[in-house]
């Protein structure tokens, strides 16, 4: 049996993962055939339905190899929440965790009662009904919780919020970090630098791993000896617009060549 995702976090060695925000299965499907141990599905800031993110999950459950599905839901919405995790995936990661009372919610929202609040059904995680009571009994060692810190709130409560019991990780999200600060996309200026450092400590106090997004992927040896645990390097989207730039480049410089 292949480890899992919660596992694999827990030993916190350096895992690896890439961006999906193009809500088409085919795009899961080929991330997940390269060996990353998750592929992250953004339904944030993308118009991704949760009927594609289930046939997402499948795409990337058929491919061989152990790569998990994580979910970056839109909000800490427990009803989302509820529904995402009803599909099975293997984490969710959730925005703008900015107080303990929010990340306090968030881990009520993904626990079944009595610790938590999150409604009981069988669907495709326990075998739609086949392991009910086995799957409710151990549902919390199937998926990782994952808290994004993004704002000057949520960097002040840091170290709190990794303290909570049941959140797995911390996640830095470089945009939003940084545009709270007031140097958005200045990945060099020494306020944004001196944020994740701080993300990092907490997280390494409270004894969890932290992660953030890698666009570019020359950057992740420097994100390694900064300390981060996991990283989501690149991004389909990002990978598209690169690709068809370096493709243009070349054509346009052998035309050149021709006219000349």
């Amino acid at each position: 049996m292949s480890e899992s995702l919660k596992a694999r976090f827990e030993r916190k060695r350096h895992l690896s993962a890439t961006w999906v925000s193009v809500g088409d299965p085919t795009v899961a499907e080929v991330s997940a055939t390269r060996p990353f141990d998750f592929v992250l599905v953004d339904t944030e800031h993308t118009t991704t339905t949760l009927e594609t993110v289930e046939d997402m999950y499948r795409a990337v459950a058929a491919t061989e190899g152990d790569t998990g599905t994580v979910v970056r839901v839109p909000w800490n919405d427990p009803v989302y929440l509820k529904r995402v995790l009803d599909v099975g995936v293997a984490g969710v990661m959730v925005p703008m965790i900015d107080t303990v009372q929010e990340a306090e919610a968030l881990v009520d929202a993904v626990r079944y009662p009595p610790e938590g609040s999150r409604g009981i059904a069988s669907g495709r995680p326990s075998g739609y009904g086949s392991e009910f009571q086995s799957y409710v009994a151990g549902a919390d060692d199937t998926f990782v919780t994952i808290a994004q810190i993004e704002t000057r709130e949520g960097l002040s409560n840091a170290s709190d919020i990794a303290d909570i019991d049941r959140i797995d990780a911390l996640f830095a999200g470089p945009a939003d970090l940084s545009g709270a600060l007031g140097v958005f996309g200045e990945w060099d200026a020494p306020a944004f630098i001196d944020a994740m450092d701080r993300v990092i400590e907490a997280a390494h106090s409270a004894g969890i791993p932290v992660g953030t997004l890698t666009l570019r992927p020359e950057d992740a040896p420097a994100r390694v000896e900064q300390g981060f645990d996991y990283q989501i390097i690149g991004k389909d989207t990002s990978y598209l617009v690169d690709r068809h730039d370096e493709a243009l480049d070349l054509y346009r410089e052998a035309t050149e060549q021709v006219t000349d």
